[in-house]
């Protein structure tokens, strides 16, 4: 079994004159990333390596996950920042044979696209509510039945569960 993790970076501020590749984490972001790193941890959702975008709150989410989760590899990867659904199955299907979780930081509409092409079962509400809203520092947590990364293709996914901070009880969701 194979395990897509896709956690949408936290909510992001938004100052003046600074490229959207360099928007730093809000307030609100900076704590919504320590509540699903607490939840990640606590539900034992590590992954063997993490996928993360080039853009700042895509690290900075990272940075605040990291050290309550451990060491746990990371590479930066150009291809997810802004990216289309079939760049970024392109990069799920690229994962190595021995990583059997993956986690990948990134941005919606994408993931949101990617994750509603992967699934074709699973926890109905969470499908419910992901097709309404991917908010930031969503996680959507998709199964398959499979041995390689290459064989991930449409509806081949199950839902496994669905979270963001407001379903954890910690604030609203953006």
């Amino acid at each position: 079994m194979l395990r897509l993790l896709l956690l949408r970076h936290a909510k992001a501020a938004w100052p003046g004159g600074v490229l959207d590749l360099d928007r730093p984490l809000a307030k609100r972001g900076q704590e919504a990333s320590l509540v699903m790193a607490d939840y990640l941890k606590r539900e034992r959702l590590l992954p063997n390596l993490v996928i993360v975008s080039p853009a700042r709150r895509t690290h900075e989410t990272w940075e605040r996950v990291q050290p309550i989760v451990g060491e746990i590899a990371m590479r930066t990867d150009g291809r997810i920042y802004e990216a289309p659904v079939g760049r970024l199955l392109e990069v799920v299907r690229e994962a190595k044979p021995g990583i059997r979780t993956l986690m990948m930081i990134g941005h919606n509409p994408g993931f949101e696209e990617l994750a509603r092409l992967l699934i074709g079962e699973g926890d109905m509400d969470g499908i419910l509510r992901l097709g309404q809203k991917y908010p930031t520092a969503g996680l959507a947590v998709i199964d398959f039945a499979l041995e390689d990364w290459a064989d991930v293709a449409h509806k081949s996914g199950r839902l496994e569960r669905f979270v963001t901070p407001k379903s954890l009880g910690n604030g609203e969701d953006d």
